[in-house]
C-alpha cells in the first residue's frame, strides 16, 4: 500500500524577492529493498518567511563629453573622483563600493541635407564610468540619492533591495518545514493504520522545490483499522460499461 500527497513548495527569504539556490539532498538512510517493501508517505511542504529588506544596492554613473578622447577621460575622472568622495563621506563602507570601469565612445552629430539624406559628423568623445554601492541605511536612501545626484551622478540604476544575511530565515524555514512535514506524514500514516513514521530523505530547494519529507512506518496491531480506498476504475473498463 502506498500513500502520496503532493503540494507546491516554496521557501521565501524576503518579502520582495526569492533568491534561487542549488538543490541539496540528504541520502536515504534506508536500503532500496527496505524502501520497496515498506509503505511510504511522501509529503511536500511549503514554508514561507518574510521580513523587510535591510540593504539596498544601486549603480551610479558619471559622464563627460569633450572634443578629444583624452579630454573626455580626464573630465570624467574628475567627476568620478568627486562622486566617490561624496559616497565615502555618506558613510558607505569601502568594501561596499566597487568601480565598474570606464567606457569611451565617439560622439556624433547628425546633419540633414537638402537631398533628404543625412550625414553624421564626429564632434568628440563621451567618457563614462559607473560605481556600484551598497547601503544598509534604508531609511536615509532618498537623501542619499539626492546627495549623489548633486555631487555629479548623471545616472542612477536602482535601488535593488535585499537581505544582508538570509541564513537565519532559511534555518527557521527548514525547522518549520520539517516539523510540519513529519506531523502531516504521521497523520496520513495513522489514518491508514500505521503507528509512526520514520524520516528517510530530505530534498531542499530554496527557490521553488523546497523540502520533501519521505517517511516509512509500521502497522498498528488493530484489526479494526480501516482498509485503504480502492483504486479508481481503468478507463477501458469505464468505456465498456
Amino acid at each position: 500500500m502506498s500513500i502520496q500527497k503532493y503540494l507546491a513548495f516554496l521557501i521565501a527569504t524576503a518579502a520582495i524577492s526569492c533568491p534561487a539556490a542549488a538543490l541539496a539532498q540528504q541520502s536515504p538512510t534506508a536500503s532500496i529493498a527496505e524502501m520497496a517493501s515498506t509503505p511510504l508517505v511522501r509529503v511536500n511542504i511549503a514554508e514561507s518567511l518574510r521580513t523587510p529588506p535591510d540593504e539596498a544596492s544601486m549603480t551610479v554613473g558619471t559622464q563627460a563629453k569633450a572634443s578629444t578622447a583624452t579630454e573626455a577621460v580626464a573630465a570624467n575622472k574628475v567627476k568620478t573622483e568627486k562622486l566617490l568622495a561624496t559616497i565615502r563621506a555618506s558613510g558607505i563602507r569601502e568594501r561596499d563600493i566597487q568601480t565598474q570601469g570606464i567606457q569611451l565612445q565617439p560622439d556624433y552629430r547628425w546633419d540633414n541635407e537638402p537631398n533628404g539624406r543625412g550625414r553624421q559628423t564626429l564632434i568628440g568623445y563621451i567618457a563614462s564610468n559607473s560605481v556600484q554601492i551598497k547601503t544598509r541605511n534604508i531609511d536615509t536612501l532618498t537623501s542619499l540619492l539626492d546627495t549623489l545626484t548633486t555631487a555629479g551622478a548623471d545616472s542612477v540604476y536602482g535601488p535593488n533591495f535585499s537581505i544582508a544575511d538570509p541564513a537565519p530565515l532559511r534555518r527557521e524555514a527548514r525547522v518549520r518545514a520539517m516539523a510540519r512535514g513529519q506531523a502531516e506524514a504521521l497523520e496520513y500514516a495513522r489514518n491508514n493504520g500505521f503507528s509512526s513514521v520514520r524520516l528517510l530523505s530530505v530534498e531542499e530547494g530554496v527557490s521553488y522545490r523546497g523540502t520533501e519529507v519521505v517517511g516509512a512506518g509500521s502497522r498498528v496491531s488493530n484489526a479494526s483499522a480501516p482498509p485503504p480506498p480502492p483504486p479508481p476504475p481503468a478507463p477501458n473498463a469505464m468505456a465498456g460499461s
